[in-house]
């Protein structure tokens, strides 16, 4: 039996990492000092004996006496409002978490994967968005601590890479959701949904004219588990090119919630990007992979995991 160390495991993509490891036959160590994570998204799990909970934060070294086949290193604040409030935190995962999950990889002659995200193209000034595209970050904003800690987290892993010929992947995330998202989360889903199943004006920050594209969270995992056993080491793009405006998001929500929200503007934050598309050509040529769930399909499911859980 293989083993996979998936770090911020009882997060929202983590959660659902751990559940597609353990279906497939794998052990499972979850590793989580749950300030964002939440111990219910992995309950289900405790009592299996091919799953293990380790409390610590990643970063502090970590210490490990059994054999690691896979590590999948996703600790890290996710969302604006996570990151705004712990600026420090986020930066010290992306560069010391990301460096001690490194070494642990080394010493383990264990595979490795970087959780990073679109966040490394900023606002961007090409669109859609390609692998081969640098980004148009300012590393001094609000949004930076973020941004910043995942470029130097690719840099980093880059450098194991070739330098301790460790096997790493680095997965560029777009905007996912789904079931088990925060309902505080920040973004912009779990807000309309939140705020349309209880009435409240749907708040859309700017003029609602930015675009997004949205990749269920079963899609994404599907697209993780595939990168991490190819052979490719730079960074891929998972995510869904199907782009549209957040106004018109928050209509679609509206409508299948049935809510008698009204949408309202507020002032755009600080470099919050205009556009956010991926270019999927090197996951769909490479990996055989493209999303497979609607947007209709994945926001009812998301919107009836929410009704379930919203006080």
């Amino acid at each position: 039996m293989k083993t996979v160390l998936i770090t911020g495991g009882a997060g929202f993509i983590g959660s659902h990492l751990c559940d597609l490891f353990l279906k497939k036959g794998y052990r499972v160590l979850c590793l989580d000092n749950f300030i964002t994570g939440s111990k219910a998204s992995i309950e289900e799990h405790l009592s299996d004996k091919n799953f293990a909970l380790v409390e610590h934060n990643i970063t502090k070294p970590i210490h490990l006496s059994e054999d690691v086949d896979i590590i999948l290193h996703f600790a890290s604040p996710a969302s604006p409002v996570d990151y705004l409030n712990y600026p420090i935190q986020t930066l010290k995962v992306g560069s010391l978490g990301t460096h001690n999950s490194l070494g642990l990889a080394k010493a383990k002659g264990a595979r490795f994967l970087l959780a990073s995200t679109s966040e490394v193209y900023g606002d961007p000034l090409v669109h859609p968005q390609t692998e081969e595209y640098w980004g148009n970050v300012n590393p001094v904003g609000p949004r930076g601590v973020y941004d910043e800690a995942k470029r130097f987290a690719e840099a980093i892993t880059m450098a194991y890479h070739r330098v301790h010929k460790v096997d790493t992947k680095i997965v560029r995330i777009f905007n996912t959701y789904g079931p088990r998202m925060r309902l505080a989360d920040g973004r912009a889903i779990p807000n309309f949904i939140t705020q349309a199943l209880k009435d409240n004006p749907i708040t859309i920050y700017g003029d609602g004219s930015q675009t997004r594209s949205f990749c269920y969270v079963t899609d994404l995992i599907d697209g993780l588990f595939r990168l991490v056993n190819s052979g490719l080491n730079d960074p891929v793009n998972i995510g869904n090119p199907h782009e549209l405006t957040l106004k018109e998001l928050a209509e679609h929500i509206k409508r299948l919630t049935g809510s008698r929200s009204r949408i309202v503007f507020k002032p755009l934050p600080k470099d919050d990007p205009r556009q956010r598309q991926p270019d999927i050509t090197l996951a769909r040529e490479n990996l055989k992979w493209l999303p497979k769930v609607p947007l209709e399909e994945g926001l009812s499911s998301t919107i009836e995991w929410f009704r379930k859980h919203i006080k």
